[in-house]
């Protein structure tokens, strides 16, 4: 293979490798496995005839895909065993995602977390239709099953993220203010200014990993989610932690900061200016996403 053959192979795989991480990152809902895949997917274009590729961007969508369903079925063995609520790794997204809606939705923590309760092909099924546009046909060539089941899957996944999806999403100005807010009340360690901003049946979730303090089991109502937080955040060992707006998932966050390293993500869904759900990221083991 000649010096201009190579370069043409690695442009082709970089022209596409953002597509090919996003599709691992929504499969798996972690940045590092996605980088996985996506180095794993290199390594076999590398060895591959590309002469024989009449397709190089489907061949490595299939690629990634297969990769991502043998990934997360071992991963499920791996998350039964997890300490504490298991939330997707956080990852920085640029505000102009927030500008394409659907794209923003499915990489939501709100989203990914529902995604977690499917099965491993109807993920994959959902992810190739709803998120890329594939055909059922297209999609039957890169799982390997036939239309008829991939159609089956694909409404099964539907129906059961349309079920379990937030029914109401703030606007990305709305979500900003919210989190705003929430940064000065708890910041100011204003009990009740926390209290305002909950809905009576906020629900938070922290992911600690049993590497760092969090919550093991998900926390209910204003008044144990804000006396929660508050308390934590008073700790000795959290002072100094400051937290930033940032882009996470596709919404406006909060970054927590300590000595000018991101240390957390704290993201939220709000409905008429009130917090409805908290998601809390703090395990260092699963924060690249938010290291870029």
């Amino acid at each position: 293979m000649t010096d201009t053959d190579t370069r043409t192979d690695t442009d082709a795989f970089e022209q596409h490798r953002r597509l090919l991480f996003a599709a691992a990152y929504r499969m798996l809902g972690s940045v590092a496995d996605a980088e996985d895949i996506v180095q794993d997917a290199w390594l076999s274009w590398n060895r591959t005839d590309r002469a024989a590729v009449e397709h190089p961007k489907a061949y490595l969508v299939r690629t990634v895909t297969n990769l991502s369903l043998n990934r997360l079925k071992s991963a499920q063995v791996v998350r039964e065993a997890y300490v504490g609520p298991w939330l997707p790794e956080p990852l920085l997204t640029s505000p102009d995602i927030a500008e394409e809606a659907e794209l923003a939705d499915t990489v939501s923590m709100a989203v990914l977390v529902v995604l977690e309760t499917l099965t491993p092909t109807e993920r994959a099924v959902f992810m190739l239709r709803e998120v890329f546009g594939y055909t059922y046909a297209e999609i039957a060539e890169v799982i390997g099953k036939s239309e008829v089941s991939v159609r089956q899957s694909a409404h099964r996944a539907r129906e059961h993220v349309q079920a379990r999806r937030p029914r109401f999403t703030a606007e990305p100005a709305e979500q900003r203010e919210v989190a705003e807010k929430f940064r000065e009340a708890c910041t100011g360690g204003d009990l009740n200014a926390v209290l305002a901003l909950l809905a009576p049946d906020v629900v938070s979730w922290s992911d600690g990993g049993g590497v760092v303090t969090a919550a093991r089991r998900p926390l209910y109502g204003p008044d144990h989610v804000a006396r929660w937080f508050l308390g934590v955040l008073a700790k000795p060992e959290v002072q100094g932690v400051e937290m930033r707006p940032a882009e996470i998932n596709g919404v406006p966050g909060l970054l927590l900061v300590s000595g000018g390293v991101n240390a957390g993500a704290l993201t939220f869904e709000a409905v008429d200016g009130r917090i409805t759900a908290l998601r809390l990221a703090i395990n260092p083991e699963k924060l690249r996403g938010i290291q870029r």
